[in-house]
């Protein structure tokens, strides 16, 4: 294993997945070799997949951990209530108690891969912002400007447009900001899209406790189509597929993508990386292997790469193809790739179908109302990647 220089680790903390740090990076610098500090990140529990693009956020609150600072993983039960407007043409639909606490259930054995539990301290916003009396939220509040929070570029796209902006989505920010009060901290890290929410918090700080707080951006990564990636818009690399999905969707990135995708998801040196040789399907392979191995173990990385090359660059079938329970009969082409993979929303099977994406028996599907018999057997290809083979049930 090689040995990382402190020095090294402290440069990479500062430098690499780094978008912005404002107020300013020299600033924090000071701050950092006077005394360790106390920094956080929040994720709003939306959804119990997470993608690649969360663990950049993560791969740097270990960096600052690695380097004996106190770091904070902060679940959103409060913020998660009202619904982050970050980013977003509509309002987020209101969640339920049991819908968050189901979405972070296995939130943990996600990233376990590449985070060590034993140096961050895991914390809900829900325990303090929940508690807020009327009181609390006027003073609140009363710091922050309105103008300031009708400025966000998202609210005046939607009045612009004439769409609604709701008064719970103002105060989003407000009560993401009061999160840096509360545990005090001395810098917050996010996404580019957080920027503004981040900013808040500083705000915050700075009136209640006369404290600078310090904000690290870290990119926004994008998904397999080019887009930024979106569990919306079917295009993420999630971290709970099998590592032959994994493999394969790193491997369908567009290859002006690769380095970014290198130099965010990896710890592949910085130095190396800018001497590769410009052979995309090689760097390609090698990201694929190496972030599949993080998720998956380096012989199930090796086991996913054998099965896109066979797939794949040869067009063959692999030697082992998972069953799916069904009854013989006719179904809907929606309803057969449904039944095969119940994990795909309905929305994205649609897609994938009318795309041209599916076959069934070898031969291409592209209508969800196209009937398909189903006797036992067949075989279903989602993709370039995803097969299934239809295991008939008897009726009871």
């Amino acid at each position: 294993m090689k040995i990382v220089k402190k020095t090294e680790v402290f440069q990479n903390a500062l430098t690499r997945r780094v978008e912005k740090i404002l107020p300013a990076k020299e600033g924090l610098v000071k701050l950092i070799e006077k005394r360790k500090i106390r920094l956080y990140q929040g994720f709003d529990p939306t959804g119990y997949r997470l993608h690649v693009g969360h663990t950049i956020g993560l791969r740097k609150l270990m960096e600052f951990a690695d380097l004996g600072h106190e770091v904070i993983f902060l679940f959103g039960t409060g913020t998660v209530l009202v619904g982050d407007p970050s980013q977003r043409d509509t309002r987020r639909k209101l969640i339920t108690q049991e819908e968050i606490e189901q979405n972070i259930k296995d939130w943990k054995k996600q990233v376990e891969p590449i985070v060590n539990f034993e140096k961050v301290t895991i914390k809900r916003n829900g325990e303090w912002l929940t508690k807020l009396t009327l009181k609390d939220i006027i003073n609140i509040a009363s710091k922050i400007s309105a103008v300031q929070l009708f400025k966000r570029e998202m609210f005046q796209r939607r009045i612009k447009h004439g769409d609604t902006v709701w008064y719970h989505e103002t105060m989003y920010p407000i009560l993401q900001g009061y999160d840096s009060v509360v545990m005090d901290v001395d810098l917050e890290i996010g996404g580019t899209d957080q920027e503004f929410n981040m900013l808040i918090g500083r705000e915050l700080q700075k009136k209640f406790r006369n404290k600078e707080k310090y904000v690290l951006t870290v990119p926004m990564i994008m998904g397999t189509d080019g887009k930024p990636m979106s569990k919306t818009s079917g295009n993420c690399v999630w971290l709970d597929g099998p590592p032959e999905d994994m493999y394969g969707k790193l491997m369908s990135v567009p290859d002006e993508q690769i380095i970014q995708y290198m130099e965010l998801l990896t710890d592949i040196p910085f130095q190396e990386i800018k001497s590769l040789p410009e052979k995309p399907l090689q760097n390609k392979k090698r990201v694929a292997l190496e972030v599949t191995a993080q998720f998956h173990g380096a012989q199930n990385a090796l086991k996913a790469q054998k099965h896109f090359e066979k797939t794949v660059q040869k067009g063959e079938l692999p030697a082992k193809i998972r069953e799916f329970p069904i009854e013989p009969g006719t179904y809907t082409s929606l309803v057969t790739v449904s039944a095969a993979l119940p994990d795909v929303s309905r929305s994205e099977i649609k897609r994938v179908i009318r795309q041209g994406g599916v076959e069934w028996r070898g031969r291409r599907v592209t209508d969800p109302n196209q009937t398909l018999t189903v006797k036992g057997g067949e075989v279903l290809q989602f993709g370039k990647r995803v097969f299934r083979k239809a295991a008939v049930k008897t009726r009871q």
